[in-house]
């Protein structure tokens, strides 16, 4: 049901607004450090929280991950591609602070997939780079994000997709296979090879990203599996190309090719000041993330040294099995952090540098340690 404001706007029924008053003390009260927590001020929260989108979305389908876990870093989503402009006193300083500085007065750039010959092969020896890999998240135009995505519309953006990746032809062939209906030991040794998606976490079911779960879930894999595409997992879509080993250049120049395959069967939403627009704020602009699982013998004793080189070139380190997981035998989970204000290509250059930067001190110190 919809209520309506005495200026004909969209508000929230009084249910909802008994439970976001108390979800704004339960954040207040919490020792969280997320960013939700530091830029929901009483004063942007009395803004905000009898707004609602045409699709029925409030602040609270907007905060309550953030609000029921006070680990999260961020602590927000958005439920639909209208939340980021109604809800943007709060994005927009939190978009600004995890983007390294992209304020309200920009603009995302245009597209720019770079001379991608001017990648390289990160680790051409081996030594270092056990797998390499590139994804972007897309979601479809005229769906919204997981909260608010009925049983019938997983149904729809899984048969509009997998419909459209059995069009890929050359490299990009291969099969889809549905989460629904897929055997234990499948998943099992899909995730093994960190080809399949986790189950939801405490942070996404929070935020509503697991209704109906796995229904309308699954997975496009290539004959080499080298590109993937992940289906209704956090966004619509995650479209990656993978490969062991640190031949950057070669697997983001075949994410291009898979890339603007997929684009002649599927139209993404799209922001003209935000790029491509995700259920994460983390996940716009570019939405690029580029990662590398990595050895670092001498540097994992160092971790300070390590923590610098990553700020120096916006680099993120988790662990290796995805965010909010630990580092498992000595490897770490590297990539950009940055997806907003510069191009694809800006990023990642901009990532090659750092982690050959990594690579390069790490070596420094094996050679130091061989003289002692």
């Amino acid at each position: 049901m919809y209520y309506i404001s005495h200026t004909g706007e969209q508000t929230v029924d009084p249910g909802t607004r008994v439970r976001l008053d108390a979800a704004f003390k339960k954040l207040q009260a919490s020792a969280s450090k997320s960013l939700l927590k530091k830029y929901l001020t009483p004063s942007v929260f009395s803004m905000l929280k009898e707004k609602k989108t045409k699709l029925g979305a409030t602040l609270l389908d907007v905060i309550q991950s953030g609000v029921e876990n006070p680990k999260s870093s961020v602590g927000v989503y958005a439920p639909d591609a209208e939340a980021y402009d109604l809800f943007s006193p709060l994005f927009i300083p939190i978009i600004n602070d995890y983007h390294l500085g992209f304020g309200s007065w920009q603009k995302h750039p245009d597209t720019d997939y770079g001379d991608m010959r001017n990648l390289v092969d990160l680790d051409p020896f081996g030594r270092y780079i056990i797998s390499t890999r590139v994804r972007v998240a897309r979601s479809l135009h005229d769906f919204p994000f997981n909260p608010i995505l009925s049983e019938d519309d997983y149904h729809q953006i899984e048969d509009l997709v997998s419909n459209a990746l059995y069009g890929l032809t050359g490299e990009f062939e291969g099969r889809y296979l549905p989460l629904v209906g897929m055997s234990r030991e499948i998943i099992k040794k899909l995730r093994d090879e960190h080809l399949l998606f986790k189950n939801c976490d405490k942070f996404m079911e929070a935020a509503g990203s697991c209704h109906y779960w796995p229904c309308g879930r699954g997975m496009y894999l290539n004959e080499k599996k080298s590109f993937l595409v992940w289906v209704n997992e956090e966004d619509h879509l995650r479209i990656i190309s993978m490969d062991m080993g640190g031949d950057l250049g070669e697997i983001y120049r075949r994410l291009v090719r898979g890339m603007e395959q997929i684009e002649k069967h599927i139209l993404f939403s799209h922001h003209e000041r935000l790029g491509y627009l995700n259920f994460c704020p983390t996940n716009l602009g570019t939405s690029l993330r580029a990662s590398v699982h990595i050895r670092l013998p001498h540097l994992a004793s160092d971790r300070s040294v390590l923590e610098e080189v990553a700020s120096r070139y916006n680099l993120q380190i988790r662990g290796t099995r995805g965010e909010h997981t630990d580092v498992e035998g000595g490897i770490y989970d590297i990539s950009n952090k940055r997806r907003m204000g510069l191009t694809e290509w800006q990023t990642l250059e901009e990532m090659q540098r750092g982690i050959l930067e990594l690579i390069r001190l790490d070596s420094k110190l094996s050679r130091r340690q061989q003289v002692l």
